[in-house]
C-alpha cells in the first residue's frame, strides 16, 4: 500500500506538470496571436484621396493627399515607426500599345512616435537630400507626411506630344516593432500594404 500510494502522488504530480504545460503553450500561443491581430495587419488599408497636375511655366507639378485608416494611427500611438515610400510617375497613353512608363520620382518618408518621451520625428528622403522635422504630436505628424503639394516631376519640353496621366503608389512598411513585440513576431513581413491612384488624363502639345 506504501508503494502504491507514492506511485499515485508521482503520477498526481506528472499529470499536474503535463496540464502546467499544456497552459503555458496555449498562453504563449495566444499572446502570439494577439500580438499578430494588433501589428501584422494591413497598416494603411486607407486611400490616395487626391492626385492634382498643374502645369506651371512647362513645368508639370503633382499635389498629393493619403488619408491611412484607423489601424496605422493605432500603430503610431502604439510605438511602432513606419516607413511610407511614394512613387510618383509618369506615363504616356497608347491606344494599341499598353501605358509608357516616362519618368517618375521616389520619396521615402518615415514616421517615428515614441509615446514615452514624447517625440514624433518624421524624416524625408529625396534623392540626396534628407530633412528631419519634429511635431508636437502624431496627428499633426502624420497630416504633414501624408500631404504632398506641388512637387515638380518633369518639364513639358522634355516630352513628346500625347495623352499622359500621373499615378500615385504608396507602400507601407514596418519600420521598427517594440523590442518585445519585434522578438515574437520576427516572422511578420516587412511591407504591410500598397494602395494607388491614378490623376485624369491630361494633352501635353509642344510647340
Amino acid at each position: 500500500m506504501e508503494i502504491n500510494f507514492f506511485l499515485y502522488v508521482k503520477m498526481k504530480k506528472a499529470k499536474k506538470q503535463r496540464r502546467n504545460g499544456l497552459l503555458k503553450h496555449w498562453s504563449i500561443g495566444l499572446l502570439l496571436f494577439g500580438c499578430l491581430f494588433l501589428f501584422a495587419g494591413p497598416g494603411l488599408a486607407g486611400e490616395i484621396s487626391v492626385v492634382d497636375v498643374r502645369i506651371n511655366n512647362n513645368d508639370i507639378y503633382v499635389t498629393t493627399s493619403v488619408k491611412p485608416d484607423r489601424k496605422f494611427i493605432d500603430d503610431m500611438n502604439n510605438g511602432i515607426s513606419k516607413e511610407l515610400v511614394f512613387y510618383i510617375d509618369l506615363f504616356r497613353v497608347w491606344n494599341v500599345w499598353p501605358d509608357e512608363f516616362v519618368t517618375g520620382r521616389k520619396l521615402v518618408k518615415t514616421l517615428k512616435s515614441n509615446p514615452i518621451k514624447r517625440e514624433n520625428v518624421s524624416m524625408n528622403i529625396d534623392g540626396n537630400i534628407h530633412t528631419e522635422k519634429r511635431f508636437k504630436d502624431i496627428e499633426s505628424m502624420i497630416e504633414g507626411v501624408m500631404n504632398i503639394t506641388d512637387i515638380k516631376l518633369t518639364n513639358t519640353r522634355e516630352l513628346e506630344p500625347g495623352s499622359y496621366f500621373v499615378k500615385v503608389s504608396v507602400e507601407s512598411k514596418i519600420r521598427k516593432l517594440p523590442p518585445v513585440i519585434g522578438y515574437l513576431l520576427f516572422f511578420v513581413p516587412e511591407k504591410e500594404t500598397s494602395i494607388s491612384k491614378n490623376s485624369a488624363t491630361f494633352q501635353i502639345n509642344v510647340k
